[in-house]
């Protein structure tokens, strides 16, 4: 996307209505929402195969 999440005027120029401008908020959020549950998945198999080499949780 080429504009920053929030940006009140959208590529036509013209000014963005409100539900335009939260619409794209949420969308941002769910992709950061996304991408932190991913690192959290990656980080929770790191642990698991840590503790059955025998290796003490971080």
């Amino acid at each position: 996307m080429s504009e920053e999440p929030g940006s009140a005027v959208g590529s036509t120029g013209r000014p963005k209505g409100l539900l335009e401008q939260m619409e794209e908020l949420m969308a941002a959020l769910n992709a950061d929402l996304s991408e932190l549950a991913d690192l959290q998945a990656c980080r929770g198999a790191a642990e698991e195969a840590d503790l059955g080499r025998g290796r003490p949780a971080r």
